[in-house]
């Protein structure tokens, strides 16, 4: 098993078998004291010794120890009964009780060959040991095989819900891994199109539409401009502070548009909020250009690197803002989306001949 689910398992099976053994000592060593005789108690009482100690070496060697060690000791302690009198009083109930709970325990961290292996020879050699030293088998001795088989079964069944665990967890990571890039992929794709609904094709409408000489002075640097930055988005190469002003300056250099700056010297942010909200302010811009009836605005920016407001406004001719906002694309997905995404706001106040204002607040 090489998931997560049957790693632990595994582990747990090694140290769930040594916890068994060790905790059925103290009843197992007390039968064989208890029910020893007089004449055979030292005896008994060095043998019950030499288990509980071998019981405790092997939980801590657990790891390393072959399995045919201990295979090998359990039939050692059976064969003291042709030195302790057990023959005599029938004192080996506790003996099959340690054979039996190694034997189950050995299902749960060997190989099915193994772990059969191991229980059929204890098993079979203890049957043979009792049955030469003149003692009729008993059925707990008889049903040795049978626990351990039904142990393995037992075992099996766990390590297979195991296994489909592992893979529901490894179905559920890679459909994770499958959503997050599929997102990933939406995202670029909805940040180019935002880019070129807010560069190209806006220069390009207003050049289409009339409201641009073809001859303005400022039309060719902006156009390079626009290249550039889709040429910058579709990289996609950004580092994980940027200067918002820098930013902001870049865009505002152009002069069919008379902007009034009231900003701060720097104001780093991460890469993310700050392309976003001068994203968001470009395109209120742009909207000034197109739509507003003036040739003069105004961005206010305010804040620190935890907390950021931005304020562009115009006092062109306005419009309803409740009514447009939801069916034009620049202030939905340019504006309200940009900066939703970054976990900021945006709120546009206008009305017909108020002029607009357009809000921009993020912080951390």
């Amino acid at each position: 098993m090489t998931g997560e689910a049957g790693r632990l398992l595994n582990g747990f099976g090694h140290r769930y078998a040594v916890a068994v053994r060790v905790a059925t000592l103290p009843p197992i060593a007390a039968i064989g004291l208890l029910r020893s005789s007089s004449a055979e108690f030292a005896g008994t009482v060095a043998v019950v010794a030499a288990a509980v100690v071998w019981t405790c070496a092997r939980g801590w060697w657990l790891r390393r120890a072959p399995i045919g060690v201990d295979v090998a000791v359990l039939l050692g302690l059976c064969l003291t009964v042709f030195w302790t009198g057990a023959e005599a009083d029938g004192n080996t109930g506790w003996l099959r009780l340690l054979v039996i709970f190694a034997c189950v325990t050995w299902q749960w961290h060997t190989t099915p060959v193994t772990g059969a292996l191991a229980a059929l020879i204890t098993g079979g050699g203890m049957l043979v040991i009792f049955a030469v030293a003149g003692l009729d088998p008993s059925a707990s001795q008889l049903w040795v095989p049978v626990m351990a088989a039904m142990s393995r079964v037992a075992w099996v069944l766990v390590t297979r819900a195991a296994e489909r665990a592992d893979r529901m967890a490894a179905e559920a990571e890679r459909a994770r891994r499958e959503a997050a890039v599929a997102a990933a992929v939406r995202a670029e794709e909805r940040e180019l199109a935002n880019s070129l609904h807010d560069t190209a094709a806006t220069t390009l409408l207003m050049v289409g539409l009339g409201q641009v000489p073809p001859d303005a002075k400022w039309l060719a640097p902006q156009a390079r401009r626009d290249l550039a930055r889709l040429s910058f988005v579709h990289d996609g190469r950004t580092s994980p502070e940027t200067d918002l002003v820098e930013m902001l300056g870049a865009d505002l250099g152009t002069g069919h548009l008379t902007v009034e700056l009231d900003v701060p010297p720097r104001l780093p942010l991460p890469s993310d909020v700050a392309g976003a909200i001068a994203g968001a302010v470009r395109e209120a811009l742009n909207n000034v250009r197109r739509h507003a009836g003036t040739d003069r605005a105004r961005v206010r920016l305010r804040g620190g690197t935890r907390s950021v407001l931005a304020e562009i406004s115009d006092e062109g001719k306005g419009f309803n803002a409740g009514d447009s906002v939801p069916s034009r694309r620049g202030l939905r997905e340019s504006v309200l989306g940009r900066m939703d995404r970054v976990g900021g706001t945006a709120m546009i106040t206008s009305a017909e001949g108020a002029g607009t204002m357009v809000r921009l607040e993020w912080s951390s």
